[in-house]
């Protein structure tokens, strides 16, 4: 009635997951969040604003346990429009930042929405995360 399969199966056997590196959601997340502030960093950098971007820096250092490349070349992009982008950024990281219970990077986050919500604003943007 029904002819034999005489080909090997395309799917995996449960016993081959060795055969395949996996990583932990923290690992997943640490990655995700290093992004997302490495993206935030390319744009505050080409804002010009240095200390925001070295607290950034740093926290991608710590994330992925090497320096940042830093963003060498300019979009021309208006300066509303960066204010736009890094406010978006800030807030995937800060989500990511919640979700891995990362509280120095969730803090920064925010404080990032906070200055380019005011610099989309027109009104002064806030001193960066640990500035005394």
């Amino acid at each position: 009635m029904y002819e034999p399969i005489r080909t090997k199966s395309v799917h995996r056997m449960a016993d081959d997951d060795h055969a395949y590196p996996h990583r932990s959601r923290e690992e997943e997340l640490d990655i995700q969040l290093a992004g997302h502030l490495s993206a935030l960093l390319a744009v505050t950098d080409e804002l010009g604003d240095t200390e925001a971007g070295e607290l950034i820096a740093r926290q991608v250092a710590r994330l992925r346990g090497a320096p940042p490349a830093r963003h060498a070349g300019l979009s021309g992009s208006p300066t509303r429009d960066l204010h736009r982008k890094a406010h978006a950024l800030a807030g995937r990281a800060l989500v990511v930042a919640a979700s891995r219970a990362d509280t120095a990077a969730a803090i920064l986050a925010a404080e990032r929405m906070d200055a380019h919500t005011a610099a989309l604003a027109g009104g002064p943007t806030l001193a960066a995360a640990g500035a005394p």
